[in-house]
Order: C-alpha cells, then sequence, then structure tokens
C-alpha cells in the first residue's frame, strides 16, 4: 500500500470514532455501543477530519493508477462535504428522508441481535438515544438563531413521523424493537428503560420541531439556484447544465410514455390507454401478492434467482455476494432501499420494504424491476463487489466513498440492463419497468423546477400549464398525472424531493451519464468492446463521483 491507502485507511478510522453509528450502517466492528456526538461541536470535528484529509491528501503523488482514482474520488467526495458544510447546509438540513434523528433511529435496523453482546449494544444506544437528541436540539437551535432552517413543512412532516414512531397503536418502534429481542434480568430491564427514554425523547423531538422550529421555518420548500448547484454536484459527482437537463427530462419523460403505449397495446389491444393496461394488470389475481410478508418472499425468491443467472453468464459474482437478505422494514415510512454487507461479510446485503399505513395487497409487475434496481445487477451487487476489491481498493474506497449519481444512476441502469438481455419480455413486467422509469424521469423535471421555480416550457409535450412557474402543488400533480404508484407512496416521494434538493435527478441522470460512459468507452475500443468486461472495470473503480468516473475509464 501506497502514501494514499494509507491516509485513506486512517482516515476511515478516525471517522468511525466520530461517527459511531455510521460506522454500523456500514459495518465496522467496535462502535455499536455509542451515538454520535450531534452538538454543534461534534459536527466541527468531523469538518475539521475532513479539512486536514484534504490538505494531506492534496500534497501526495500518486504512485500508479489506482492511486490516482483514489485521490481523485476522495479529493471530489470530501471537498463536496466540506463545502456544504462551509456553506452551512448540513448542520441544519432536516427532512421526512435525512437528518439527525432518521440517522439514530435508523441504525437500529441493521444492528445485530444474535448474541447478549449484541442486544447489550442495543440496550446502551437506547439509554444514549435522548441525550443525542439533545445535542441535536442545541445543534438546530444555534442554526435557527443564524437565520438556517428547513421549511415549514419539512418540519411538520418530520414531526408526524416521529408521532408514528411512538404511537403504540401505530410503529411503536422503540418499544417494538426490544420486544424482538431475546433478553432477561438485568438487560431486560436496561432495555425497556432505554425504549421508553428513546421514546419520549423522539416525542419531545416532535414536540420541539412544532414549538419551536416550524414556526420560524422557510416558508418555501424551494432550495434557490446557490443550494441547489451545490447539492446537484454533491448528489452527482458531476457539474451538469441544470436548464438543459430539466428540458432533457420532458423529452425522457416524453419518449418513455411512448413506450409506454406500445407495452398498453399489447396488454389491453391495439390504442388501449396506459390506465386500462394498469387496471388489467392489477386484476390479475397471478400478479397479486396477499400480505406483506408473502410480497417479501417473492422479493427473495426472485433476487436469488436473479443472481443465480446472472452470475457466470454477464457477471462473475463472488460466493459472499451471492447472499442478499429481504426485509421489512420496523417503520411505515421509508420507501424501498438498500444496505451494504458488513465489511466481513456477517451481515448480509439487504433490500428493505417500508409498507405504507393502509396497504395490504401488491402488484408483482409494478415491483420486478424494483429488485433489479435494489438487488443484482443493481445496488447488491455494485456494493458487494466494491466491498470484496481489497487488492486494489482502499478502505475508504471501500467503506466509505458513495455517490448518489454513481450508485443510483449504476441500479437504474441495472434496470435498463435487465430489459436489454431479456429479462422483461413480458409486457407487464416491461410496463413496470417503464413506469419506474417515468418516476426518475418526473424527478428530473420536478425537482429541478420546484426548488428553482422555474417556467414550465410554453411547448412541453404533454400540454401542462404552460408558461406557469413551478409551485409544490404544480409538483405534485405533474406526479400524480405520470405515474401509477399508490398515493401514499408517491406522497411520501414528493414530499422526500422538497426536502432533499437535488437527490432525486440523480437516478435518472446518473443512469444517463452512466449510458454516455459506456457509448464512449464502446467508440473508443470499437471491436474489442466487450459489455462483461466494461462492467468489471467500470465496477472494480468502486464508488467514486460521475466525472471523476469518466475520466478513470477513459484511462483504461
Amino acid at each position: 500500500m501506497g502514501q494514499i491507502d494509507d491516509l485513506a485507511d486512517r482516515y476511515v478510522e478516525d471517522w468511525a470514532a466520530l461517527n459511531p453509528t455510521g460506522a454500523t450502517y456500514v459495518g465496522i466492528a467496535g462502535h455499536d455501543d455509542r451515538t454520535d456526538d450531534l452538538s454543534p461541536e461534534g459536527f466541527e470535528a468531523q469538518a475539521e477530519l475532513t479539512r486536514r484529509t484534504i490538505t494531506e491528501l492534496d500534497v501526495l503523488e500518486p504512485e500508479h493508477e489506482s492511486d490516482q482514482v483514489a485521490k481523485d474520488a476522495m479529493l471530489e467526495r470530501l471537498g463536496l462535504e466540506l463545502a456544504t458544510y462551509d456553506a452551512g447546509y448540513s448542520k441544519s438540513a432536516l427532512s421526512v428522508i435525512t437528518s439527525g434523528l432518521h440517522g439514530l433511529r435508523g441504525v437500529f435496523d441493521v444492528m445485530p441481535t444474535d448474541s447478549e453482546q449484541a442486544v447489550a449494544n442495543i440496550a446502551a444506544r437506547l439509554n444514549a438515544f435522548d441525550h443525542a437528541v439533545e445535542q441535536y436540539k442545541t445543534t438546530l437551535r444555534e442554526e435557527l438563531d443564524a437565520g438556517r432552517v428547513s421549511a415549514r413543512a419539512q418540519l411538520l412532516a418530520v414531526a408526524e413521523q416521529c408521532d408514528a414512531w411512538t404511537d403504540p397503536a401505530r410503529d411503536d418502534f422503540f418499544h417494538g424493537l426490544v420486544r424482538r429481542l431475546d433478553s432477561s434480568g438485568a438487560l431486560a430491564s436496561e432495555l425497556e428503560r432505554g425504549a421508553a427514554a428513546a421514546t419520549a425523547a423522539t416525542a419531545g423531538f416532535a414536540s420541539f420541531l412544532r414549538e419551536e422550529l416550524a414556526p420560524r421555518g422557510r416558508e418555501k420548500e424551494a432550495a434557490g439556484l446557490e443550494r441547489y448547484e451545490l447539492a446537484s454536484q454533491y448528489f452527482l459527482g458531476a457539474k451538469v447544465d441544470l436548464q438543459e437537463t430539466y428540458l432533457w427530462g420532458f423529452a425522457e419523460l416524453d419518449r418513455l410514455e411512448r413506450e409506454m403505449d406500445v407495452c398498453a397495446a399489447a396488454i389491453a389491444g391495439s390504442g388501449a390507454p396506459v390506465a386500462k393496461a394498469v387496471e388489467m394488470l392489477d386484476a390479475d389475481p397471478a400478479r397479486r401478492i396477499p400480505g406483506k410478508e408473502a410480497f417479501r418472499d417473492w422479493m427473495q425468491s426472485l433476487a436469488d434467482k436473479a443472481i443465480a443467472d446472472l452470475n457466470g453468464t454477464h457477471f462473475d459474482i463472488e460466493e459472499p455476494a451471492r447472499k442478499i437478505e429481504c426485509c421489512l422494514t420496523p417503520t411505515s415510512d421509508g420507501g424501498i432501499y438498500y444496505t451494504g454487507p458488513s465489511e466481513d461479510f456477517s451481515r448480509p446485503g439487504r433490500m428493505w420494504w417500508a409498507v405504507p399505513e393502509g396497504i395490504t395487497e401488491f402488484s408483482t409487475w409494478r415491483e420486478v424491476t424494483t429488485v433489479y434496481h435494489e438487488g443484482v445487477p443493481g445496488h447488491h451487487l455494485q456494493v458487494s463487489q466494491t466491498l470484496l476489491r481489497a487488492d486494489r481498493l482502499n478502505r475508504w474506497q471501500r467503506l466509505l466513498c458513495w455517490c448518489s449519481g454513481h450508485g443510483e444512476g449504476w441500479a437504474l441502469y441495472a434496470e435498463r440492463l435487465m430489459d436489454e438481455l431479456g429479462y422483461l419480455e413480458d409486457p407487464g413486467d416491461r410496463l413496470g419497468m417503464l413506469d419506474a422509469q417515468a418516476l426518475r424521469a418526473c424527478r428530473v423535471i420536478v425537482d429541478i423546477g420546484m426548488h428553482l421555480e422555474l417556467e414550465i416550457p410554453r411547448d412541453n409535450p404533454f400540454g401542462f400549464h404552460p408558461g406557469e412557474r413551478w409551485t409544490p402543488e404544480l409538483g405534485w400533480e405533474f406526479l400524480r398525472a405520470h405515474t401509477r404508484m399508490a398515493e401514499e407512496v408517491l406522497r411520501f416521494e414528493w414530499k422526500r424531493y422538497l426536502g432533499w434538493p437535488g437527490q432525486a435527478p440523480s437516478y435518472k441522470v446518473g443512469e444517463r451519464i452512466w449510458l454516455q460512459a459506456r457509448a464512449e468507452t464502446k467508440q473508443r475500443k470499437g471491436a474489442d468492446f466487450d459489455l462483461k468486461e466494461f462492467h468489471r472495470d467500470a465496477l472494480n473503480l468502486g464508488s467514486l463521483g460521475l466525472d471523476p468516473l469518466r475520466k478513470a475509464l477513459g484511462r483504461l
């Protein structure tokens, strides 16, 4: 290992000490009994580690190509993290999808439970929860006094999430967690005490949001150009022309809807509208599964089949990466997401499904492509292969480097790839893929449009409010008109966009850049281009910003 790898590995150790919940998320052992310091001083300690690492890294010279990739990736990621902190966004950002509180609560979903020590770690974290929440309140109050606060609508929506987490008739998260654990005696008492304290702290945080922050929260949810440009670059790892990307979103959605018309005709007959095809698919007993447990089992079966089919044909999947677990979340919010394996693979990669309240039946045609997105060849393959490349990637690259445009772009590319490979020949399954892609194209339009308050093109192909300025209300209307998701799921998506500027477009724009990178590589290599080799080489680079990715691919 060279100096760059040594620095990266030291950074991981220092970062894990400052981010014990983050260490648990990525599977670094030894920190499971502590919570993060969410005070202003805790945030500053993390920023200082980033500053120091950038300064040290900047003067190191790469010794070989893998060093160059590592240095480029690290400078790009850490540089944008620091820029976001210095701009005043990191500490005050709070939304329905991400905040200090979400990190504190969500880490319990991935903590081990299979030993007395593991359960004792959960008890320790539960009993430290209220202190961490008080630290976080101090930070948010300090940010509020400095004029940095999230939008009122997001603050109130998070308060509603806290209500659900603490309501015995709804999620009852902390007490429900304790009931699922095997414990007795003093440890059982510690768990009960911790669950009660964490529940009270979360309920108190909801009151804090409603009574202190929300009255002074921003009226507008729109981020504005300055913040949005930085957020877009952070989530993509690339600078894009936002106006061109916004207009491309309309063209891409129009293309997808024309393809959906073709699928609808195959399902419901020539000239049938997409709505008729959807109605027929939803009514088909062979495509419906009652009960969330049965639906989880269906996802598991399809995920396992994809791994078996693709291994040795289109990808070489190493043994530790051939296991994925499909799980139901203990809360009713959060959508579908993936968590990677622990560093030693003792905790496997997991696909999580948060079932919204009131949803009791599931349509398989909508979710075949979701399994490919979260599993193989999507996130699970990508994350696991990175984790297994200790021979060429340092520990920071394997554990901590994540760029949404790279990761979500790859996963959306993986959906399209499965269509190219013939796995979506059923017109219903293909319609599900196209509808999911259409949602991501809508995200490009609505996210950029709402946060920059752009004018809706007068010649847009849908005749949608031409010449008007985007508002959250118009964003909701557009999403409802162009997607077929359940209203409960879509409403969460909509709130998520408003509170997390720049992240939602990273899926479709990331896929666009992945496709461009593949085309560039194919043109450069000509007859020597091999698709399996391209995928292997690209994933072997690990996660990195999309601009560094294209540069690295250009040197292969």
